[in-house]
Formats: structure tokens, C-alpha cells, sequence
């Protein structure tokens, strides 16, 4: 074999050789594989061509060039203070965190250089918007209702960046030692006040009970005394019945009974006791005990 056959079958090789290579690095050029929390966003002769997607993607070798790497997860800025001047003219230091994620890779790389800087002095000049509208008391009794208010206006300013905020909280809620002075003197005042209300409805309460007690014993003796007055008249009722009936003998006969009454009471009496009658009272006592006697048959 001459050396001219030689050299030519070197260059052959040589030429095959770069061949593969260059064929492998069109193959690798030419083939992306996007982890599952990225996309790519590639460009051609420097323009925005294209955005890969997690997988296998195939691209156009040395003309297509996957400029940008960008992560799709949630992403939490620093936790930030900011001041704010409430309605009824209170300083305030409000602590916000929030989340997001960027949905458009190609807005968020064209449209803004710091995301996280861009999002953090949006966040704050709508924290201050927002409390700037809203008294010192409903800023922290309507939390809730403050953050989703944040939340939406933060949405709208971002929207054009092709970001979706997740979510916004609001950390703490901080005032100046002066203001909490003001508020402890406000809330011990509120205090007594209540303390006052509660003793004076207990004393009022004490008060209608008493009257009350004072009604149902007035009711009761007033009840009593009606049942008596009902009893008397029955029982009158029924001697002026029997009288009715049987004549002036049915009321010599209450009279005797009385009287035989009024005896025993007389003699009812504790110790040693005398009792002095006239006659005519004795006299009226037998003929009490002989009707008594009598009507007894």
C-alpha cells in the first residue's frame, strides 16, 4: 500500500470521526429535558421563540438556545415591615409575608429584571393603601377581611408579570408605646364602666326581687284574708239559712252556743282563777245548756 492510499484512508476516518461527533452534538443540542419544576424558555436569534414545558422537548441545534431557567414552585418572599397611617391618623407597623409562583415564565423574564424586589414594593404601597382606608380598630378586628382585600389588589398589579400570588398574610400588627398607653387607659376606663353597669343592674335586680317578695306576701294575705271573709259568709249564709228554716229556735240555739263558748273561755285560763257571774248571766247560761242539751235530741 502506497502512502498516498494510506492518507487518504486516515483523512476518510479523520472525516467519519467528525462526522459522529458533530451528529451527537446536533443530537444533544437538539434535545431538552425540562425537570418537572422548571420551564425553559428558549429563543431564537434573540427573540422569544419558544417555552418548554417539563419533559422531553426538541429544538432547532445552534439556531435555538434555552436562555432561561425558570422555577415554577411557590416561592415565599422575606417577611417585611412596613409602616402605614390608619384612617383615624395612627401609626401603625404592619408585618406581611407572601407567597407566589411564576405561571408565565416569558412575562416574568421580559417584563420585570427583580421579581422579588418588584413584588415586595408592590405588596407594601398597597398595605399602606389599604390601611390608609380603614380605622385602627377594624384594622385588627377585620384581619381577615384586610388580607384577601391585599391579596386581590396584589393579584391585578402582578398580573402582567405573569405571577400568581398564593397567598398574602399580615404577621403582626404593631403600634408606637404611646398609642398602647392611650389604648391601656381607653380599655381600663372601658372596664370600670362595665364594672359600674354590672353592680348597678345587680342593685337594680336585688331591688324588683325585694319587690316582688313584698307583691306575693301582699297576694297571700290578701288571699287569706278572702278565704276567711268566704268562710265567714258561708258560715253566716248557713245560720241565716237554718234560721229560715226552723225559726227563732235556730237562733237561740247560736246564741247558746256562744255563750256556752264564752264560758269555756272563761275558764280556760291557766293557774287558779275565779270567776264571778252575775245571776242573770248564770241564769242565761242553763237555759243555754238546756237548749244545747236539747238540741243535742
Amino acid at each position: 500500500m502506497s502512502e498516498e492510499f494510506i492518507l487518504d484512508l486516515l483523512t476518510a476516518n479523520i472525516v467519519l470521526l467528525l462526522g459522529a461527533v458533530l451528529l451527537i452534538v446536533v443530537v444533544v443540542k437538539g434535545i431538552k429535558i425540562v425537570p418537572q419544576s422548571e420551564k425553559y424558555v428558549v429563543e431564537r436569534f434573540g427573540r422569544l421563540h419558544s417555552v418548554l414545558g417539563p419533559g422531553i422537548n426538541f429544538i432547532v441545534p445552534f439556531l435555538d438556545v434555552a436562555r432561561h431557567r425558570i422555577s415554577i414552585l411557590e416561592r415565599q418572599l422575606p417577611n417585611a415591615t412596613q409602616d402605614a397611617i390608619t384612617k383615624d391618623n395612627v401609626l401603625v407597623q404592619i408585618d406581611t409575608s407572601v407567597f407566589y409562583r411564576i405561571l408565565e415564565p416569558e412575562k416574568t423574564v421580559y417584563r420585570i429584571r427583580d421579581v422579588d424586589g418588584a413584588i415586595a414594593t408592590t405588596v407594601a404601597g398597597i398595605v399602606r393603601a389599604e390601611i390608609g382606608k380603614m380605622d385602627l380598630d377594624e384594622v385588627q378586628s377585620n384581619r381577615a377581611q384586610l388580607i384577601n382585600q391585599i391579596q386581590t389588589s396584589v393579584e391585578d398589579a402582578v398580573d402582567d408579570w405573569g405571577i400568581e400570588v398564593t397567598r398574602a398574610e399580615i404577621l403582626d400588627v404593631n403600634l408606637d408605646q404611646a398609642t398602647r398607653d392611650a389604648m391601656l387607659q381607653q380599655l381600663n376606663a372601658e372596664r370600670a364602666r362595665r364594672a359600674q353597669v354590672t353592680e348597678a343592674e345587680g342593685t337594680k335586680r336585688a331591688v324588683e326581687l325585694n319587690a316582688d317578695a313584698e307583691l306575693y306576701a301582699a297576694e297571700q294575705i290578701a288571699k287569706a284574708r278572702r278565704i276567711q271573709a268566704d268562710a265567714e259568709a258561708y258560715a253566716t249564709e248557713v245560720v241565716a239559712k237554718a234560721i229560715r228554716d226552723n225559726g227563732i229556735e235556730a237562733a237561740q240555739y247560736q246564741v247558746a252556743l256562744k255563750q256556752v263558748e264564752a264560758l269555756n273561755a272563761l275558764g280556760g285560763g291557766e293557774g287558779q282563777q275565779t270567776v264571778i257571774v252575775p245571776a242573770q248571766a248564770l241564769e242565761a247560761f242553763g237555759d243555754a245548756f238546756k237548749m244545747l242539751k236539747g238540741g243535742a235530741k
